[in-house]
């Protein structure tokens, strides 16, 4: 049985992020078809080097097997989605591009606003532009966001909010290529998210932070989020952003299933600069134009022009909130019970030890 991605050429810039490599470990498995080529494009030579090794030095013999065919798959490139030039060069030739190059980090983002306004949408602007001006013959971008975009009040979800439209207006200016988002919450084993925060503090002793008791976030694993890309790559219409039906949790309540029954204090520290108490998948303003297909909302384009049909029936009557279904307690700690073996940026062993 053939794939939707069989015989493509992939490009993923930020390809060497916490989802770049998950995104390509799952691409390797051929269950979207088998690629022609998949390109992991950044701008940091050490992390794509140790992302290298990994694929060359397998644990297993029928690993090595695979990843001796996989290393013709795999292509590295150095570059940044910040310059023009390089982004164009790296489009040219490829079939299937998901933009996850981002800075994410919020007091980052705070810090130095600017510099997430080049990577965010500078970074999605020079794709499109590059689409357009050389008239490539891209079939797909998948603009990778997130439920900061949506009703920002952060740098970083500011620049991810144009970054979005962005990317959707790119249909209107390079018509033979369809344009879609992706936008969900806290990614489990993310660098710079809380949970591999916590781990960090319970190794030394703590104590754990919490900015507030208040705080809910959306939770969901590196492969719910590929998940997430994968059904926009299959399903999604021009201009549509898919989001995620995803769990939520109290931070508070993360902090103490990760915790147990150390002893080790949990300390608040009051709201970061940009946080927010809740965060926003589904705005009130786009309640009224998503639709519920599968697992997922799909969130129709704002420009008429983009449009394909009209939503009849909305899937959402009202905001779509991370306040809204908050998981209990015991509902927490099995979350993270299932996902333990990817949690965090250290061994699995590791990451299970610390949920136990």
């Amino acid at each position: 049985m053939t794939g939707i991605l069989d015989g493509k050429r992939i490009l993923i810039t930020g390809g060497t992020g916490s989802l770049g490599k998950t995104l390509v470990r799952r691409l390797l498995t051929n269950e979207m078809g088998r690629p022609a080529k998949i390109i992991v494009f950044s701008r940091d030579e050490a992390k794509q080097h140790y992302m290298r090794l990994d694929y060359q030095h397998a644990g297993a013999a029928t690993d090595e097997i695979i990843y001796h065919n996989f290393q013709r798959l795999l292509e590295f490139r150095i570059g940044d989605v910040r310059d023009q030039h390089s982004v164009a060069s790296a489009v040219r030739d490829c079939d299937i591009v998901v933009n996850a190059a981002a800075m994410k980090q919020v007091p980052t983002a705070e810090y130095f606003p600017f510099e997430a306004v080049l990577t965010n949408i500078y970074g999605a602007e020079n794709i499109v532009r590059a689409i357009q001006e050389h008239r490539l013959p891209v079939e797909t971008v998948v603009g990778v966001s997130t439920d900061k975009a949506c009703k920002p009040v952060n740098t970083m979800g500011m620049t991810k909010a144009i970054q979005e439209r962005v990317i959707i207006q790119g249909n209107m200016r390079a018509p033979n290529t369809r344009f879609v988002c992706v936008r969900y919450g806290n990614v489990l084993a993310s660098r710079g998210s809380v949970i591999p925060l916590f781990h960090e503090q319970i190794r030394r002793g703590g104590p754990v932070t919490i900015t507030t008791t208040d705080m809910t976030r959306f939770l969901l694993s590196l492969d719910t989020a590929v998940d997430t890309v994968f059904a926009a790559l299959k399903e999604a219409r021009a201009g549509e952003t898919y989001v995620p039906r995803a769990a939520s949790a109290r931070v508070v309540d993360i902090a103490s299933v990760l915790i147990g029954e150390r002893d080790i204090k949990q300390v608040v520290t009051g709201i970061r600069p940009g946080e927010k108490i809740h965060e926003i998948m589904v705005s009130d303003e786009e309640a009224h134009r998503s639709i519920r297909r599968g697992d997922w909302y799909a969130i129709a384009p704002m420009l008429p022009e983009v449009a394909v049909e009209e939503v009849a029936q909305p899937a959402l009557n009202r905001e779509y909130s991370s306040a809204d279904d908050v998981m209990s307690l015991n509902e927490t700690r099995q979350l993270l019970e299932q996902h333990r073996l990817t949690i965090g940026e250290r061994a699995p062993q590791e990451a299970a030890e610390l949920l136990r």
